[in-house]
């Protein structure tokens, strides 16, 4: 409803009230009002610095900050009353703050604007959530090397094109998916590091006449360094255009786990089940089990990637400084870093209850002529030149094809027909076992291999937690 009782704080200039529908189309505080909690941490350390530099008196500042405590506590209490006609976040809590204490709420505004207000709200919100995303992925990372190491000599087909290639170990695979999140990790800590400078002080966009401390408001919220330029500081996303890009570049891992769940969890693979906690049923085929969570995980990658690609639009062509577009930035955040924590929270417990079916997961192994590269490592041991080698256990592939034999249920009869290097001792090499365990090297699929890394990986976790 339009509210004409509403003084706004900027009228001043303006001779006709905002149009009813023109204030509901630009209002923001629907989905800002988020940020309360960081617009007040923002407000009380900007009236402390008022405060310090005499700018505001001592009782003033103990006024705005007493004032600015009971708004909050209205706000969690869910009594206080937000206004479309106030537009957003900040002019609502102003003008409650106004309300309760008086003259010296009207005070709080004096050396900054919604400008660098609203820049420095977003980084504080944004870095408190990349801590809890930071804080998700090492505990997905702890239940997939919890999988691993329950997993570590289970083999099953390593794929190349979706085809069969090598045998690798569960373990092994899982490790794949641990390091995916490593880098992920890695780059919320860079990109952290880079929102963390305060655009509070830049004022609209040129500074303030007030002789105003950013260096002592940074270091009383946190951040490592007032921003250096004030043009730049109120018209900057690049951090939010970073944050969603490292979260497009997770869902995508995300997603192709999900893949691999899904396919594997089909009766044409059987090679794991998702618990009955992670999966629904159909409405008309009673026997159905669906993998919804990874579906639905998989799908919400394309969301997170076009809010990223909305993000650089939404930029790409705006002139320096602050314009109102930018208020366009913080619904495709907000769903970005929702959907990226409520994706990191399923899949977490989702894999600390993945049964695998093992026999399954060997018999797949057995097929495809999954040794053949072992066979032609034998032969090159053997003092045969390995593109020969190649040529050999392919001849010697085709003829298993044929029979419809894989290569350690062929004789040693018929594989000397290729090459009178095979002796008795291929059969060690041609196993799965054989296989797995000659990879034993730093990164190799061998099962003694899979255990260190996992210790590996959970010192890294552990070292990073400590400090």
């Amino acid at each position: 409803m339009h509210d004409t009782s509403i003084v706004k704080p900027w009228a001043g200039r303006f001779n006709a009230p905002t149009d009813a529908f023109v204030e509901a189309f630009t209002a923001s505080v629907a989905f800002d009002q988020r940020l309360y909690r960081y617009d007040i941490q923002g407000s009380i350390a900007h009236a402390t610095m008022l405060a310090q530099q005499g700018i505001l008196t001592a009782a003033e500042c103990d006024a705005i900050i007493s004032g600015l405590e009971a708004v909050q506590s209205e706000i969690e209490a869910g009594t206080f009353k937000w206004s479309i006609a106030l537009e957003d976040v900040h002019m609502n809590i102003e003008t409650a703050l106004t309300a309760k204490i008086g003259e010296a709420g009207k005070k709080l505004h004096t050396g900054r604007s919604r400008n660098d207000q609203i820049a420095t709200d977003v980084r504080l919100w944004l870095r408190d959530e990349i801590d809890l995303i930071q804080l998700e992925i090492k505990r997905l990372q702890t239940a997939l090397l919890d999988l691993a190491e329950r997993e570590a000599d289970t083999i099953l087909p390593g794929f190349t094109h979706l085809q069969v290639a090598q045998p690798i170990t569960f373990g092994h695979h899982l490790l794949a998916w641990f390091e995916m999140l490593e880098r992920d990790r890695d780059r919320f800590t860079d990109c952290r590091r880079r929102l963390n400078v305060m655009p509070l002080g830049a004022a609209a966009l040129a500074g303030t006449t007030y002789p105003i401390d950013r260096q002592y408001t940074a270091q009383l919220l946190g951040f490592d360094r007032p921003a250096e330029n004030s043009l730049d500081a109120v018209s900057d996303r690049d951090f939010a255009i970073e944050f969603t890009a490292a979260a497009a570049i997770l869902m995508m891992h995300l997603s192709r786990y999900s893949e691999e769940l899904i396919l594997w969890s089909s009766a044409q693979f059987g090679f794991i089940e998702l618990s009955d906690s992670f999966c629904t049923g159909s409405s008309i085929m009673p026997q159905k089990k669906n993998p919804d969570v990874p579906e639905l995980v998989r799908g919400k990658s394309g969301r997170i990637f076009g809010h990223l690609m909305g993000l650089l639009t939404l930029m790409k062509s705006q002139p320096l400084a602050y314009n109102k577009d930018n208020q366009e930035d913080k619904e495709p955040l907000f769903d970005t870093v929702d959907n990226l924590k409520g994706s990191l929270r399923v899949y977490a417990d989702m894999m600390g209850n993945v049964t695998c079916h093992r026999e399954r997961m060997r018999v797949a192994a057995k097929q495809g002529f999954s040794t053949a590269t072992d066979l032609a490592d034998y032969l090159v041991r053997n003092g045969i030149a390995f593109r020969d080698a190649h040529e050999i256990v392919g001849k010697a592939v085709a003829f298993g094809v044929r029979e419809g034999r894989d290569l350690a249920e062929l004789t040693l009869a018929e594989l000397q027909q290729f090459s009178v290097s095979i002796q008795a001792d291929v059969f060690a090499v041609l196993t799965l076992e054989g296989s797995v365990a000659a990879r034993n090297h730093l990164g190799g699929t061998a099962p003694n291999q899979v255990r260190s890394a996992i210790v590996r990986a959970r010192t890294r976790l552990n070292t990073e937690e400590r400090n």
